[in-house]
């Protein structure tokens, strides 16, 4: 027989179920609406710990750390991309002036005929464009696009926010949720898997920022050296941005780094050939050779096995680059890194506990000294 007052209570813990349940259904649902934004976050989140934690020598608020943190990496960003939009109308423009462009336009497209007014990157060239009436074209142009642009740039933003203010408080409050996440554990097994995961994550995620910035460095050092030595006409363009558009490219599996040094190498080629003098061709050649050698293999099988983790087996990595993208879409780049790093050490870890395995003697004392790194 239930006890006086028994139905109210399982009234109560079935409403507060429910509510739980919906809670997490929403939860879960705006997980997955942006679980891009979250990826990229949690990416940025454990590629910026140690440059965070480092700052507390300097005694700095936590707040003040975060948003540092996240500004010395943003703003990097912000002006590599800046400077490259910059360069790209530039070179447009200069294109449109040198080659028949036009002619070969097809007609009735009348912002593309409005390339042939391109006024000088400046601000005081556009503020003069758009007096002389040169931007009419595609002002017009923007006004008919306004509901497919206006979207494009809101879900941007949208995004780029969600990155921010995810990354700002997993670098801040990470520590609280791991004290959350410890008031489930049992027998220190989610101390253990928390404790193995996170360094492992670490050393992944880390690692591709460690690999973009050492790749880019040596990028830089490369097309400048050689633009050095080779005449003018051979010169590869703006050596500095190449290169830190190929640390970048690291980042994307297989093809990588090549779908900028190639692009170079056939631009540079190509006027050469315009130009009617083979010879500098070789120089060309030469700076294949040190690309393709000294930028993409050497680094890639020296250095990438020390940004590697413990765990993570490299080709089982390499694999997840490759295919996370595919299934995924851009941010499979870095979910599926995440999602095998997750599963492999819950497979070393975990999963014997949990099948009846007696655990390490000098397992959990270790990792609770060690856990303190995961805020």
């Amino acid at each position: 027989m239930d006890p006086p007052g028994g139905d109210d209570m399982n009234e109560r813990r079935l409403v507060v179920a429910g509510f739980g349940a919906l809670v997490a259904a929403v939860t879960g649902y705006i997980a997955y609406r942006f679980i891009a934004a979250f990826t990229v976050a949690v990416f940025l989140y454990y590629s910026t710990r140690r440059f965070y934690t480092s700052l507390g020598r300097f005694r700095l608020p936590k707040r003040v750390r975060a948003v540092l943190t996240i500004s010395i990496l943003a703003v990097p960003l912000l002006l590599l991309l800046s400077y490259t939009l910059v360069l790209v109308a530039v070179e447009a423009r200069a294109f449109v002036e040198t080659y028949p462009v036009f002619e070969a336009a097809p007609d009735g497209i009348a912002w593309f005929e409005g390339l042939d007014d391109l006024p000088e990157p400046t601000i005081a060239g556009i503020i003069e464009a758009y007096r002389a009436g040169q931007l009419d074209a595609f002002i017009d142009f923007a006004v008919e696009q306004a509901a497919f642009v206006t979207s494009i740039v809101t879900g941007l933003l949208l995004n780029l926010l969600i990155v921010s203010v995810v990354t700002y408080y997993l670098l801040i409050d990470g520590e609280t949720f791991r004290g959350w996440l410890l008031r489930f554990d049992d027998d220190d097994i989610v101390r253990e898997y928390l404790e193995a995961a996170d360094d492992e994550l670490e050393a992944v995620l880390f690692g591709n920022l460690l690999n973009v910035i050492v790749i880019s460095v040596i990028s830089i050092v490369v097309f400048s050296g050689y633009n050095a030595v080779a005449p003018s006409v051979a010169e590869v363009p703006y050596p500095a941005l190449a290169g830190a558009l190929t640390g970048i490219a690291s980042l994307i599996p297989v093809v990588g780094m090549k779908i900028v040094y190639l692009p170079l190498a056939a631009i540079t080629g190509i006027g050469i050939v315009l130009g009617g003098d083979p010879a500098p061709l070789s120089y060309v050649v030469g700076f294949l050779v040190l690309a393709v050698v000294i930028v993409d293999t050497i680094p890639d099988l020296v250095l990438r096995p020390y940004f590697s983790g413990e765990r993570t087996h490299v080709g089982l990595l390499m694999l997840a680059y490759i295919f996370g993208p595919i299934v995924f879409g851009f941010y499979g780049l870095f979910f599926a890194p995440i999602v095998l790093v997750l599963a492999l050490t819950f497979a070393d870890t975990a999963l014997p506990r949990l099948l009846g395995a007696d655990p390490e003697p000098d397992g959990p004392p270790e990792s609770q000294t060690r856990l303190d790194r995961f805020g």
